[in-house]
């Protein structure tokens, strides 16, 4: 009998998609009304306004309508991505991230065991800071390329990129998508309990570092010699145009941060980053148009999939289920004790996630529900953003409408089912990092 192999991502999320109208005809429709909050900007729920509607079910036709509304949707997130790979593929031409991974090799080529916790700690602070997802997908064949170097399978690649960056995410004080939204509308000052997190924080990124590289170790090939050709231009342009690459990610947190920049001004940046590395590397025209169009081709299905897992959302929102899925699960906690109420909380967070693949749009949908449901309970409010917080940021390891996770995972060659089978042990650990959280955290009152 052969083994099972997952669809793949595209024929998964068309399932979800039809699953999604499936369940518009099974569960009632309901809205909470909405406002907007002055802190946020945003429309957010208003607590005890649940009720009824008249029943809203989408059909098949509609749901495949969903598709194209999907990728308009995600339009902004997608064209990043675009503009991204079409930037890094700029860069690839120059030679740069080959020199850089050659130099890195040659570095620590007598303790190669120090590449993963390096590579690790970046991509996390790429989540901790800016919610790092999208902008990884570019980088995946830097990531294939040093991981094949050292010998390791591609789904080493996936871990230490995405899923470090989806730990630091779940995990920050500072996230600006997650904790700062949660703790705005939860009305609690921002980043109060900052040190608490970082050390639960760096519990998690320590047992997610450790099992990397012991996965890696027991599967460990005899390392490939991929970088063995002469990479043209001089050792001074290589780092010249990595540091314009570096430089853009920092100007984009500085953007989000200072001045409320979206992915319309990141993809702007990108799109800057390879007419600067054409000049640097001095690429004829030709040269830099051709890879530009390489990387906008090779990012394509990235960018579908992205679009097809909003258009699950799209297919729930219109059948107007989703308000009240979250009344509905959120409900029943109020009758457990305080402490199995804010675990709980967590948990269903998680699958929450599954319909609402958006951690800040997660945050304005259930925020104003539990916060007065925690003050009933008598349960502090940043125990509540914790539990939030540690719930959908790591689903975000795993629900396959993650359409930057089921991206990454296409473009490294890694099937579904195999991340999952690497992933869930690890995902245990780490579930039981955040209960032990939240636990300490209603212990020490934070």
């Amino acid at each position: 009998m052969k083994s099972f192999r997952f669809p793949n991502p595209l024929v998964v999320l068309t399932i979800c998609i039809l699953l999604a109208s499936f369940l518009t005809y099974l569960v009632p429709a309901g809205q909470f009304d909405r406002r907007e909050d002055p802190l946020t900007g945003r429309n957010v729920v208003v607590a005890g306004t649940y009720k009824g509607v008249e029943s809203a079910p989408v059909s098949v036709w509609e749901a495949l309508m969903a598709i194209p509304r999907g990728l308009q949707s995600a339009g902004s997130v997608i064209f990043l991505v675009f503009l991204s790979g079409a930037a890094f593929a700029v860069v690839d031409k120059a030679g740069s991230f080959r020199w850089a991974a050659e130099a890195l090799m040659r570095k620590l080529s007598h303790n190669t065991v120090l590449v993963i916790p390096v590579i690790t700690l970046l991509f996390a602070l790429g989540g901790m800071v800016i919610n790092m997802q999208e902008e990884i997908i570019p980088l995946v064949p830097v990531m294939l390329l040093l991981m094949r170097r050292l010998g390791y399978p591609p789904v080493i690649a996936v871990a230490v990129s995405i899923g470090a960056a989806a730990i630091g995410a779940a995990f920050s004080p500072f996230n600006p998508f997650q904790v700062i939204i949660a703790q705005k509308l939860a009305q609690v000052p921002l980043l109060s309990g900052m040190g608490f997190r970082l050390a639960i924080g760096g519990m998690a990124l320590s047992f997610w570092t450790w099992w990397v590289m012991r996965y890696a170790q027991k599967r460990v090939a005899t390392p490939e010699d991929v970088i063995h050709e002469h990479i043209a231009g001089d050792i001074w342009r290589h780092i010249l145009i990595l540091s314009l690459v570096i430089a853009t990610l920092v100007g984009y947190v500085v953007g989000i941060t200072v001045y409320s920049w979206e992915f319309e001004q990141l993809t702007v940046l990108y799109f800057l980053l390879g007419i600067a590395a054409a000049i640097i590397a001095r690429l004829t025209m030709d040269e830099a148009v051709k890879s530009f169009i390489w990387g906008l081709e090779s990012m394509a299905f990235a960018g579908m999939i992205i679009g097809f897992a909003k258009a699950i959302f799209v297919v729930l929102d219109q059948g107007q289920i989703i308000d009240t899925i979250v009344n509905g699960i959120f409900v029943p906690i109020a009758h457990l004790p305080v402490t199995l109420s804010a675990m709980a909380m967590m948990g269903i967070q998680s699958l929450l996630h599954f319909a609402v693949p958006s951690v800040s749009g997660q945050a304005v949908l259930t925020m104003p529900v539990l916060v007065p449901l925690s003050d009933l309970l008598g349960l502090s409010r940043n125990i509540t953003v914790l539990a939030y917080q540690y719930g959908a940021g790591l689903a975000e390891l795993l629900v396959p409408t993650n359409g930057a996770l089921m991206a990454i995972l296409a473009a490294s060659g890694v099937r579904y089912e195999e991340w999952t089978q690497f992933l869930w042990p690890a995902l245990g650990g780490l579930a039981g990092i955040g209960l032990l959280g939240i636990g300490l955290g209603i212990a020490f009152g934070i």
